[in-house]
């Protein structure tokens, strides 16, 4: 292996390698903009900066299964990351009336009209990002509010109706038509009006059931979790058994039980087949479940629905261990224990969702694959029909409401292309703005001190009135100094170190002052050879090491960006100004070629 190649560590694409938080949000929101504004008191600016990229920031304050977090620098140097997800809520929460900041319905329509089937986040976010263009964007959904699962399958405890009703508010603002309690029920017909483009955002609605024996005896008394939990959203369902069974380890499990403990359930548990680790719900969701005394059971696998005189009794489970065979792979198998039965007087199936497309006609030029899911292009989220675009669950599947945004960008995007006839491969490049912090020799445009903070912990409503209300908002939200204070915890990932080789006296002051050693003088050599005689060896391999050209001394300049602090105390020291703090603020583009 040869010497590692210079990096050019003054070109733009060097500072969107260490945004990690920005690269790992599917909206790209970018995170250190926006804590710098909340720790300025300036909730209103930090609002619309997520409003542009994440269209839901009070929502997905609440409810987001924050991408951004384990990729946050701050774990790689502290316990826990940045409160990315929850300081978006305080900037939700403090924003103030933003609505003369929002776009303006167009003055005049530039003669296209799209349908988007179903009001869910993905569906609105199309509208969003074309309703402002002049395009006729008209909003299909069976439910009476816009809203999709957002509004129908978390529970109210978690993100109040009112945060729902303003954010979809600011796009229905925008002069969508909206057509709500009106399912659609065939895609041919649809698609024989005089739509030019079509986008399909109708979630992943159908739970999974469970066909073990006793399920039609108890049918009564076994729920599917996402179902019972519209039906507790819409007022339909305000009681429980007081003994229930949750089975399923996702977060809608976590929805089910904890709602199950607000509508009289006294003994509520989560049974898994899998162990904890691998349950695929939130680690906070988990917590959050214990905190209000939920157990959750593992390795318990179901295998039949006990009952009596027409009523459900409970439910049979066999134990199961992991066990890993000789090629690595691990799968559950049974303990040869004796069964488990647990009593319930209710159960709710929260295994998993599927898609349902029962209106989408099979002859009418859109593909299907062999799970029943439309064929669609990952760049572009057209289907095999032309004028047919797909984004959220519906897409590819289940996943979150900050994915299922990040497609409806790109949809819009697409469709765009397509009502303009431009190539739809052709994607608005990003707007990117750099400019140097420097303020004065020893002053920076950022606050540049490193908090030694722990996370914040964000308070809780009281247990026993939390458990007494169904919507009664559980999370109070950060106040300002708890905000303020993990502001501060932030590493201004987006200020980067730029370094100009020609200006370097090689006095190696920067390595003497940096904190975490994160600067080495040395030759040049094989990755594997240099990495470990750095100052502080770079253990990191996930972590690219920036290495300058040649100095004149023959050395180079190795910095290990895995541990820097962005402290900017390397640029204070330097006594030529070679070192250099410059933000980049990145922008993606969204539907019409620019970034809005």
């Amino acid at each position: 292996m040869s010497p590692l190649e210079p990096t050019n560590i003054e070109a733009p694409e060097y500072f969107h390698k260490v945004v990690d938080c920005q690269w790992a949000c599917p909206a790209h929101t970018p995170v250190p903009e926006y804590i710098r504004l909340i720790a300025q008191g300036r909730h209103a600016d930090a609002y619309m900066v997520n409003w542009k990229s994440n269209v839901f920031p009070g929502i997905l304050g609440r409810t987001c299964d924050r991408p951004c977090e384990p990729a946050c620098r701050r774990g790689r140097v502290d316990e826990e990351p940045v409160a990315i997800c929850r300081l978006k809520r305080v900037a939700a929460d403090n924003k103030g009336d933003v609505a003369a900041r929002m776009p303006q319905p167009p003055k005049k329509r530039i003669g296209k009209k799209v349908a988007c089937i179903g009001a869910g986040p993905a569906s609105m976010t199309v509208a969003r990002d074309l309703a402002p263009l002049g395009y006729d964007v008209t909003v299909y959904d069976a439910d009476a509010k816009a809203g999709g699962m957002i509004r129908s399958q978390i529970p109210r405890f978690r993100l109040p109706e009112s945060v729902i009703d303003e954010e979809m508010g600011f796009i229905t603002a925008l002069g969508p038509r909206m057509r709500l309690n009106r399912r659609v029920d065939s895609l041919a017909a649809l698609l024989r009006r005089d739509y030019d483009a079509i986008f399909v955002g109708t979630g992943a609605p159908r739970g999974r059931d469970l066909d073990i024996p006793g399920r039609a005896e108890a049918a009564a008394n076994v729920h599917i979790g996402i179902d019972w939990l519209a039906n507790v959203s819409f007022g339909h369902v305000d009681t429980i058994g007081k003994r229930v069974i949750v089975l399923g380890g996702g977060n809608t499990a976590m929805d089910c039980c904890r709602t199950s403990r607000r509508l009289g359930g006294g003994e509520v548990k989560v049974i898994v087949r899998s162990g904890y680790d691998e349950m695929k719900a939130s680690p906070w969701e988990k917590e959050d479940a214990q905190h209000e005394g939920i157990p959750i059971l593992n390795y318990l696998v179901p295998k039949a629905f006990t009952h009596a005189d027409g009523r459900l009794t409970g439910v049979t489970f066999e134990k199961v261990a992991p066990v890993v065979d000789e090629q690595g792979r691990r799968r559950l198998e049974p303990t040869g224990e004796p069964d488990e039965h647990h009593e319930c007087d209710d159960v709710l199936v929260a295994i998993g969702q599927e898609n349902s497309f029962p209106w989408i006609e099979r002859d009418i030029g859109l593909d299907f694959d062999k799970w029943g899911m439309p064929v669609v292009d990952e760049t572009t989220f057209q289907s095999t029909h032309p004028r047919v675009f797909f984004g959220g669950d519906a897409a590819f599947g289940p996943k979150n409401i900050i994915w299922a945004v990040a497609h409806g960008h790109e949809a819009a995007i697409s469709i765009d292309h397509h009502c303009r006839g431009a190539d739809l491969r052709l994607r608005p490049p990003p707007g990117v703005r750099v400019s140097s912090q420097k303020m004065g020799i020893h002053e920076w445009s950022y606050d540049n001190d490193v908090s030694p903070e722990d996370r914040q912990k964000v308070p809780l409503l009281p247990l026993a009135e939390a458990l007494g209300d169904v919507k009664a908002e559980v999370e109070l939200g950060f106040d300002d100094p708890r905000s303020w204070a993990e502001t501060q915890r932030c590493l201004n990932c987006d200020v980067q170190t730029v370094f100009t080789r020609t200006l370097c006296i090689e006095c190696d002051a920067c390595v003497d002052i940096c904190p975490t050693d994160c600067i080495t003088f040395t030759v040049n050599g094989d990755e594997a050879e240099l990495r470990p005689r750095l100052k502080a060896p770079a253990t990191n391999p996930d972590q690219a090491l920036y290495v300058s050209s040649t100095l004149p001394t023959g050395r180079v300049l190795v910095k290990d960006e895995d541990v820097c602090l962005h402290c900017g105390l390397c640029a204070e020291r330097c006594p030529t100004g070679a070192w250099d703090m410059q933000k980049t603020l990145v922008e993606m583009s969204h539907a019409g070629g620019c970034a809005r």
